[in-house]
């Protein structure tokens, strides 16, 4: 820009056209950053323009007419543009100086940012840039130098399709702009994923300044892997590292395509991590709201429920209608629930088994559960109805398997709910954020081997939510369990047991009912995997749990057998929903060692108390049945989760 700069008599000074240039804050391989001084205006300003200038009369028009269109996207993390113009042959964009401090000024005063801050950045600029992507335009050069961020935290973005492509003077400039469009827009996402790991790791992502250096050198146009390393200034929570990953995966196809899809992504960690109700779990409260928890899969139920002829029915046929439809089975759990809830403390605990939910809630309420369900597909089109089926039957297979697991004096209709309520979360994504679900289950697929990583592996499906929602499905399980009243010892049980921690023997019922329906939901999940990983797998789980839950390979295959998973593993619809309550599983006899344990008279497992469940003479406690209870077990006056009454 030498010669199109002058001195003044005065003092010497470096100007552009009518500017005072006072500092040069970046410079790229696509742009230049200036603070300048307007005397026309008496303010200082940001002046933004290409590191290129544009090569014949007809690119300086284009160039200007772009950056015009572009200048007219108003939106709250975009810069408002004060200016465009030209000193020959230079283009140029202002804005105001006011507006704050660019991300590098910040980071070259102080430490590094919080986590929370970084990603709280980064969201609102991806915000502003999704608006200007679907507005058809792109950034096309993210750098911290354009990322400029005031005393409150409130970002904006500089210099909206100022660093345009250079092409030849005789080129269509429109289909030249068209066709790079998207590809810039793409290369947006991923210099903020780029943008975002500097701010984590507290130093240059591949020691470079230039984040468009740093995409060049990156797989697949590179050799060089960006993954976000474990010495950063602060700890990274689980979820965000996921995220970060993912933005910039060296498989393409894995990376966020969609700045609105990183934003939900990113948002929705934010919000969670601020509040426990923000983000994706907000979202998904509204949702239930309208549509529900789940749609109900027999409108035929509902109508028998409703019918005058129930009446005469016995209890326990009516917690086996009930139990076919999943929707209907969580609605009765959620509705006692909270009416436990507004009881107070001394209410007696959380229910799990539907012939006391229904003694409680009357036949009226029975009804009014039914009637208040969604019809079957509710919001989902066929396709995502298809996707819901299948996951349903999955879910259903373990509840089975965990029936036929279950040791001795264990009521079967608790352990099935318990390993659905493990699935909970998958259902309520499956069912109201279908699209999540796809991309979820996409990042769980392995890449196309390739020179460099000849063994690709996909993503865990905890590492695959954070990345797609900023939360795992079973946090969102475990907040709509919350929401409902469920207690704290329900809570736990839903949690399913890490695949890689290890399993420690079972110190009470609460604990065992856990790792029985955590080991069911493992071997149906083996189960979906490709027949030649699929005996590795079960024999893996099996090994995993046979010390703490004392039983063998045998016991297994027998499960499986008993449930129909095995016969069902090679299935991709849901087809007919069979009956849970009388299905082999449920009939079948528990586990072999436990039950051999019980009829000899031996002690049976050590159990804790749960003194929020005491029995009374007229009321069924929270996880009885009717059925027997071996010797060894608690003495009356007590119940545990799950357990038989006398």
């Amino acid at each position: 820009m030498s010669d199109n700069t002058t001195t003044s008599s005065a003092a010497p000074m470096k100007r552009f056209g009518r500017f005072e240039l006072r500092a040069l804050l970046h410079k790229s391989q696509r742009s230049m950053l200036w603070v300048v001084f307007d005397p026309q205006s008496g303010q200082e300003m940001f002046l933004m323009m290409p590191r290129e200038k544009p090569n014949s009369e007809a690119a300086m028009l284009h160039w200007l007419k772009t950056v015009d269109g572009a200048s007219r996207i108003q939106h709250p993390n975009l810069a408002h543009v004060i200016e465009t113009g030209r000193v020959d042959p230079w283009p140029y964009v202002a804005y105001d100086r006011a507006l704050g401090e660019t991300l590098e000024e910040r980071l070259s005063r102080g430490a590094p940012p919080l986590p929370l801050d970084a990603a709280g950045w980064a969201a609102q600029a991806l915000e502003g840039l999704a608006f200007a992507h679907e507005a058809g335009h792109a950034h096309r050069d993210i750098q911290l130098a354009h990322i400029v961020v005031d005393g409150g935290n409130h970002v904006r973005v500089l210099g909206l399709e100022v660093a345009q492509e250079v092409v030849p003077p005789n080129a269509d400039f429109n289909a030249a702009t068209r066709r790079a469009a998207r590809e810039a827009a793409e290369e947006d996402v991923v210099c903020v994923g780029l943008l975002l790991h500097r701010l984590l790791s507290g130093k240059p992502v591949l020691d470079e300044s230039d984040l468009q250096v740093v995409l060049q050198r990156m797989q697949p146009q590179g050799h060089d892997l960006v993954r976000l390393g474990w010495e950063t200034p602060y700890a990274i929570p689980e979820p965000l590292r996921a995220i970060v990953n993912r933005a910039s995966d060296r498989q393409t196809r894995q990376r966020y395509h969609l700045a609105r899809s990183f934003w939900r992504a990113l948002d929705g960690w934010r919000l969670s991590a601020e509040q426990d109700d923000g983000g994706p779990i907000a979202l998904l409260k509204d949702k239930m709201q309208r549509f529900g928890h789940l749609p109900s899969t027999s409108t035929r139920l509902v109508t028998t429920v409703s019918s005058s002829a129930m009446a005469g029915q016995h209890g326990s046929q009516l917690a086996a209608m009930a139990l076919k439809d999943m929707a209907l089975a969580l609605e009765l759990i959620r509705r006692v629930n909270n009416a436990l809830r507004q009881q107070g403390p001394t209410s007696g605990g959380t229910v799990l088994n539907l012939q006391r939910a229904i003694a409680m809630l009357g036949l009226n309420g029975l009804e009014d559960a039914a009637r208040a369900l969604k019809p079957w597909p509710g919001p989902m089109n066929e396709g995502q109805a298809q996707f819901m089926q299948s996951v349903m039957r999955r879910v259903q297979r373990a509840g089975q398997v965990a029936q036929a697991l279950r040791p001795a004096g264990y009521d079967g209709e608790v352990v099935y709910l318990i390993s659905l309520m493990q699935n909970l979360g998958r259902l309520l994504v499956q069912y109201h954020f279908p699209d999540d679900a796809q991309q979820i289950r996409q990042l769980q697929v392995a890449p196309e081997a390739t020179e460099d990583n000849p063994n690709p592996r996909g993503m865990n499906e905890q590492s695959a939510a954070y990345a797609v929602l900023g939360c795992d499905l079973e946090s969102l399980g475990l907040a709509v369990a919350r929401y409902w009243g469920l207690g704290d010892e329900l809570q736990h049980m839903m949690r399913r047991q890490p695949q890689e921690a290890p399993v420690r023997h079972a110190d009470g019922d609460t604990e065992m009912l856990r790792l029985t329906c955590s080991l069911a939901n493992e071997l149906v999940d083996a189960l979906a995997l490709p027949e030649r990983k699929r005996q590795a797998a079960i024999e893996l789980a099996t090994r995993r749990y046979a010390r703490a839950l004392g039983l063998g390979l045998r016991e297994i295959y027998d499960a499986l057998g008993n449930s129909g998973a095995i016969a069902d593993a090679g299935e991709s619809g849901l087809g007919a929903m069979s009956d849970p309550a009388v299905g082999a599983a449920a009939t079948a006899a528990p586990r072999s060692r436990l039950r051999e344990r019980a009829e000899s008279g031996a002690p049976a497992p050590a159990t804790a108390t749960n003194t929020s469940t005491n029995n009374t003479n007229s009321t069924a406690q929270p996880g009885s049945s009717t059925g027997t209870r071996p010797s060894g077990t608690s003495q009356p006056g007590t119940s545990q989760p799950g357990k038989d009454r006398p």
